[in-house]
């Protein structure tokens, strides 16, 4: 199995010349069948509450009515119920995807950010504890290693928008006790951490956004910086002690949107040790002419920029992330890599090896 250069000396053997316009899918599906694939950011677990309760294993039906709780309350359900979910159980396994930042988005219910947030946390984890035969959650970097060995998949706890801590600090080590391993700072709104990209004239962290980064370094967490603006990045990445995730950005150079990093902030991710990965939310790979083959050209460009060891994918499926279809399209990604000519290790680094480094070094 390889995960990256840094993790295991094998190569398949299925690098090809850059340049070359096709390689043979069979290679490449091979590989991304030996390789470990990871996925920083999907909003699943909002979806499956306001799809009408649907099950990690895609079970539907009016009989999952009672299941409702506070999210399906206070966001209502979206129609038709019952369908339009692009990661579940089968989708993880027929497209590769060994593991997935489970996120909830936190930000619309004001007044009502923790109690949103634990209602998803409730829920999902009751779907796994049903699900147990087929996937667990990852509150270690050796928990996604070990689930791909036993033929499992794994998911990590994210939240979105610390404003589910509801200014309390003492509510982020409960959290991280029920297995949450992951929290993006802000929303691209203004938030009691920070302000997010699309606030105008908005300054960088609060000092309750320090003290949260803080925090996470110590009880061993990954600091998101997804959303942030500018200054606010800049001082995530002065102030945290730890590697950095941007868990769903993409290229500012190729795509000028706000919610893109430009290339010193992906020059200074990879310095720090972090990981940029890249999303597949159309509006940020292109604004004309949205493709996979752009998405690639997004690859080369942070490559470029913050270094082969500090590029990875966040697809944003289920938020907004329909560039693909589903989590069946893992290979096409595989197969575009390796038609560019990456190597099979720099290959495996980008599909998730260079994420679970990042774990390693942050959740432990």
């Amino acid at each position: 199995m390889i995960y990256s250069a840094g993790h295991s000396g094998e190569d398949a053997g299925a690098s090809q010349a850059p340049g070359e316009e096709s390689a043979s899918a069979t290679p490449a599906l091979d590989l991304h069948q030996r390789i470990l694939t990871i996925d920083a950011h999907n909003d699943s677990i909002v979806a499956y509450i306001r799809r009408g309760n649907i099950g990690l294993g895609g079970e539907t039906g009016p009989g999952r009515r009672s299941k409702a709780g506070a999210i399906a309350f206070l966001r209502q359900y979206i129609y038709p119920l019952d369908e339009g979910i692009q990661v579940d159980i089968p989708k993880m396994r027929q497209g590769g995807l060994d593991a997935g930042f489970f996120a909830i988005d936190a930000t619309r219910p004001r007044g009502n950010h923790l109690l949103y947030a634990m209602d998803g946390l409730g829920y999902f984890l009751r779907e796994v504890e049903e699900h147990g035969d087929d996937i667990v959650v990852a509150r270690k970097a050796a928990d996604i290693v070990r689930a791909k060995k036993e033929g499992k998949l794994a998911a990590l706890l994210a939240i979105e928008n610390s404003n589910a801590l509801e200014q309390s600090l003492n509510v982020l080590p409960l959290l991280y006790k029920l297995g949450l391993r992951v929290m993006t700072l802000t929303h691209s709104c203004r938030a009691w951490a920070g302000d997010g990209c699309e606030v105008e004239g908005g300054g960088g962290l609060t000092g309750f956004g320090r003290d949260l980064v803080t925090l996470m370094n110590e009880l061993g967490m990954l600091v998101d910086i997804s959303h942030l603006n500018e200054p606010g990045f800049w001082d995530a990445v002065e102030h945290s002690r730890a590697p950095l995730v941007a868990s769903h950005s993409c290229c500012r150079a190729l795509c000028d949107h706000p919610r893109n990093l430009k290339d010193d902030q992906l020059k200074a991710l990879g310095e720090k040790g972090g990981v940029v990965s890249l999303t597949f939310v159309p509006f940020f790979v292109d604004d004309e002419n949205p493709s996979l083959d752009r998405f690639l050209d997004h690859v080369d460009h942070a490559v470029q920029h913050a270094g082969i060891d500090h590029v990875g994918l966040g697809s944003d499926f289920d938020g907004g992330g329909t560039l693909l279809d589903d989590a069946t399209a893992y290979p096409s990604i595989t197969a575009g890599l390796v038609n560019r000519g990456y190597s099979a290790a720099d290959t495996a680094a980008i599909m998730g090896g260079n994420l679970l480094r990042l774990l390693e070094e942050t959740i432990g």
